[in-house]
């Protein structure tokens, strides 16, 4: 159903805030029937182009065309009657909804007497799953269901507002490796039905596997608009951060950590639930322990035990050889633990607060003057982290929320790091950022392990968990199946049939 007729051109867009351009003079088109890659560092203008298509944003300049017709997009109402509709990275479904309410929100079907037919709702809500070959219950509340079901269900939620054109926002960032395979399969078959995808991703491999083509924005700008069968990896990465990167996904040999020494950390059989099962351990310092396993498989639960968020049935858990009692985060950083979470716009982040109070949030006491806080010493704090860590942002005192993915990460990054830890958690702490900014966060892993930091990386990304782990824990089922060194694993393929028990 591929052809060449544009189902959306973007005309000389540009959009500025608070006198600063973000987007300059950029063209953009997706295809009808053709999945079109968008890719760019964080802070390039990818989502702000986006969010103008949606009618979030309107743009300075420039002209949108639908099916070659000029539409003027000033709402999301709008974008929706041309036809566009947007999955989103951060989902926007309501938990407490069942599916088919949240696929039919603020557009439920209506029976004779004017009130909301559910049943009518679910019947709808079959045929559009149906019609996309899934298999979910639409009468099933979203709060029960798992990541990928929420995703199938932003995706009918679109499609029942007869999206022609899909926006998917980083849509595989939570999936597991099953559930992105059925997500390839589900984008080929709307692909054949002419439906244009336009495939937002940081994840090279995906890009290939399912892109057509590709439009790259730096620094507000199109840099270039290529079929992916003219351009390279290496090309698109280069593009993307400016530079070529060599040599992150490669470990490098290091000597920094004594595996005879008393450990910093050591986990002995604790257990929380069902998905904590027995787990014992042990971390060094300088040493980098990767954790890997399926979704489900304890990895995240595991953290949350260690950092006090999960109670501790049973087992112990000692720091720097001497039991500690963890029953909270707070004492779990008195115990000298910082945790990177997995969903930083949830968990790691005051999304209305400015980066300036986030940055100081658990660094108060550093700042504090008796009964107050000195203004003063919070602005040179945050102001160091802020330049430290190459943070991105106008001024300190603007919401978080409006930094991009990858500057948000580094927020997180640099707030936790302020307090000095001794062993440093990492939940997925490249999900959803570039290349370039990934490039810096493993980088920065490694520096941490080589001044005598205890690190744990969980990542269901293997090629970066590879490149930075000294030691990687497999675990299944909130049981560790498998203890193994850098150098037993030979590549990506061999771990990946680890954590499959295979």
């Amino acid at each position: 159903m591929n052809t060449e007729d544009p189902a959306v051109e973007m005309r000389s867009i540009s959009k500025g805030f608070n006198g600063v351009n973000v987007l300059n003079d950029v063209a953009f088109e997706v295809r009808t029937g053709e999945v079109h890659a968008l890719a760019g560092g964080n802070g390039a203008g990818k989502s702000t182009l986006m969010k103008i298509l949606q009618g979030v944003y309107h743009a300075d300049a420039g002209s949108i065309l639908v099916a070659g017709k000029p539409v003027d997009i000033n709402s999301i109402q709008d974008a929706k009657a041309a036809g566009i509709g947007m999955v989103f990275q951060e989902f926007s479904l309501v938990p407490s909804l069942t599916v088919a309410q949240n696929i039919f929100l603020a557009a439920e079907p209506q029976g004779r007497s004017g009130l909301i037919d559910d049943r009518e709702a679910v019947r709808k809500a079959r045929e559009i799953f149906a019609d996309m070959e899934v298999d979910v219950d639409p009468r099933a509340h979203v709060s029960r269901l798992g990541t990928a079901y929420w995703q199938l269900t932003e995706i009918a939620k679109a499609l029942a507002q007869d999206a022609r054109v899909l926006i998917m926002d980083e849509p595989t960032a939570s999936l597991a490796r099953h559930e992105t395979e059925a997500l390839f399969d589900l984008v080929a078959r709307l692909k054949k039905r002419g439906i244009s995808i336009i495939y937002i991703s940081h994840r090279m491999d995906e890009v290939y596997r399912i892109a057509d083509r590709i439009t790259i924005l730096r620094d507000g700008r199109r840099l270039l608009t290529e079929p992916l069968t003219n351009v390279t990896p290496e090309q698109i990465v280069e593009g993307i951060v400016g530079k070529k990167i060599e040599g992150q996904l490669s470990y490098r040999q290091r000597d920094d950590y004594s595996a005879t020494a008393i450990p910093v950390l050591e986990a002995k059989g604790i257990s929380s639930g069902n998905r904590v099962r027995n787990v014992s351990f042990t971390l060094h310092a300088g040493e980098i322990l990767g954790l890997a396993g399926l979704m489900g498989s304890g990895r995240t639960e595991l953290a949350r035990v260690l950092f006090g968020i999960d109670p501790l049935e049973s087992g112990e858990i000692w720091i720097g050889g001497k039991k500690a009692a963890i029953t909270s985060p707070r004492r779990a950083i008195e115990a000298g633990l910082a945790l990177i979470p997995e969903d930083r716009r949830a968990q790691g982040l005051v999304l209305d607060h400015s980066v300036r109070d986030n940055l100081l949030l658990p660094l108060l006491d550093r700042i504090r003057r008796g009964p107050l806080l000195d203004t003063a010493a919070g602005k040179s704090l945050s102001s160091s982290l802020i330049k430290k860590f190459a943070v991105k942002v106008a001024h300190p005192g603007k919401p978080v929320r409006l930094l991009s993915g990858g500057n948000q990460q580094k927020v997180v990054l640099a707030k936790w790091l302020g307090t000095e830890p001794d062993v440093l958690i990492l939940d997925e702490p490249t999900a959803g950022v570039d290349i370039g900014t990934k490039s810096e966060i493993l980088d920065m892993i490694r520096e941490l392990a080589k001044a005598g930091k205890a690190v744990i990386v969980i990542s269901s990304e293997y090629p970066e968990l590879l490149a930075v782990s000294d030691r990687v824990l497999i675990l299944r089922d909130g049981s560790i199946t498998g203890d193994l060194k850098r150098s037993e694993i030979a590549d990506e393929e061999s771990l990946q049939l680890a954590v499959q028990g295979v």
